[in-house]
């Protein structure tokens, strides 16, 4: 959960927008001097401090300045009911994140709080990839921890690298974050479809040809490893390769030599692989499809990617990372997720992972109408699949499902039938049934 801390000794203020963070599922601490602003920092954390700018012991100046040199990750807005263009000039060099001017909009402030805080974690130089990938999003929970340790482990190294992850896990993303953090970073990335490369073709495609090699050659073409030489090949979905292209690729992996076809000379390469697979090699071993000594020389370093389902710490935070990304795609100002739409998303399986995520978060903020994303833009399979009152033992367990759900969707009748996978009617019968008001 978000914590906020707001320092103003306006006691009307303190309580009107500690009700309305906590109405949007913020923690909210309230101080009114800067006394004991800078007291309660230094033993809490806050993901956000929102702070007047005249105290009778001070200054928001003062507190800015104070934040920025003590605790510089966490943003900092000031308000005011003087607004000023040089107080709101001073208050940014300063190094507070924005300035909002009394009396205060409270949509205008939520959206201008969640934005300083999504900005915030995405900027945040600990345990982040040092290069900018601007659509990676590094999450808190101890599987996202732990990948990025993986990563950044191989990266610096030479060593070939296996990323092993369900469909839409993000797999080129971690590929391309290894080359930017390798001393190759400033060769070239080339990705490659494992699984569109031509069966008749596969030989130019990865070694290139020469004018006249076959019919349809009209002219020099280079490969995918003379394209990548001195930086990374990525290849993407290796298991969908047929099995005499892999021992062409084996050779060439081996002897660091390629051979254009229609040329008689063979050319030196010094190429990097990164291989990615959602399918089971050890299996397509066995069965003959995939060979061994390849995965052995493909598999010097192997990264096993989470499906998004193992990662629940970090499902909201890359929701609103999506979610800020639409945003500025569609160039809307939606503010989150709504009660019910964040139960769906923490309790669907996400079979697509990242990659679902993100369309239906786009689609999402293309239907929403008002502020927040609610089960009216969210695909019905969403919650359907993560209903209530499935295999209940009894009568207390479905009544407590109902009364869950009316909480989640503040007694929205047609969104509680959607989540429990009834028609309004057995709802209402059920209410009855168990005496809910």
């Amino acid at each position: 959960m978000k914590t906020i801390l707001i320092v103003d000794d306006d006691v009307s203020l303190c309580l009107m927008l500690k009700a309305l963070f906590e109405k949007n599922r913020y923690k909210v601490t309230t101080v009114s001097s800067i006394f004991e602003a800078k007291k309660v920092v230094e033993s809490c954390f806050f993901s956000l401090i929102l702070t007047d700018l005249r105290f009778p012991d001070g200054s928001g100046m003062e507190l800015i300045k104070y934040v920025r040199n003590e605790i510089p990750d966490t943003p900092v807005i000031l308000m005011t009911a003087y607004p000023k263009i040089t107080s709101a000039i001073q208050s940014i060099k300063l190094g507070a994140h924005n300035f909002i001017s009394k009396p205060i909009c409270p949509d205008e402030l939520l959206g201008i709080v969640k934005d300083a805080i999504i900005t915030t974690l995405l900027s945040k130089k600990e345990n982040k990839i040092t290069p900018v990938i601007s659509n990676y999003f590094q999450g808190t929970g101890q599987a996202s921890i732990d990948l990025l340790k993986q990563i950044n482990l191989v990266a610096p190294t030479s060593i070939s690298v296996l990323i092993i992850g369900e469909s839409g896990t993000g797999k080129e993303l971690i590929a391309k974050m290894i080359h930017e953090n390798s001393n190759r970073s400033n060769g070239p990335f080339v990705a490659v479809d494992c699984g569109a490369v031509s069966n008749n073709l596969s030989a130019s495609e990865f070694f290139g040809h020469k004018k006249g090699a076959f019919t349809g050659a009209d002219a020099d073409k280079k490969g995918y490893f003379e394209s990548a030489n001195n930086g990374i090949l990525f290849l993407d979905e290796i298991g969908n390769l047929r099995y005499s292209t892999q021992l062409h690729l084996l050779r060439a992996l081996q002897e660091r030599k390629i051979k254009p076809v229609g040329c008689s000379e063979e050319i030196s390469i010094d190429v990097r692989i990164i291989a990615a697979t959602n399918e089971n090699l050890f299996e397509s071993q066995k069965s003959g499809t995939f060979r061994s000594d390849l995965f052995h020389r493909l598999n010097e370093f192997q990264i096993i990617v989470p499906p998004l389902r193992d990662r629940k710490e970090d499902i909201m935070a890359y929701a609103d990372f999506f979610l800020l990304e639409a945003n500025r795609y569609l160039e809307k100002s939606l503010l989150g997720f709504d009660k019910s739409a964040e139960f769906v998303f923490k309790n669907y399986h996400w079979p697509g992972n990242l990659r679902e995520m993100k369309n239906i978060i786009q689609r999402a903020v293309l239907l929403a109408k008002r502020g927040w994303i609610t089960l009216n833009e969210l695909p019905e399979n969403l919650y359907s699949d993560c209903c209530f009152g499935k295999n209940k033992s009894s009568c207390t367990d479905v009544e407590a499902d109902i009364r869950k759900v009316l909480l989640l969707t503040d007694n929205n009748k047609s969104k509680a039938a959607r989540l429990l996978n009834i028609d309004r009617k057995t709802l209402y019968k059920k209410m009855k049934q168990y005496h809910i008001n």
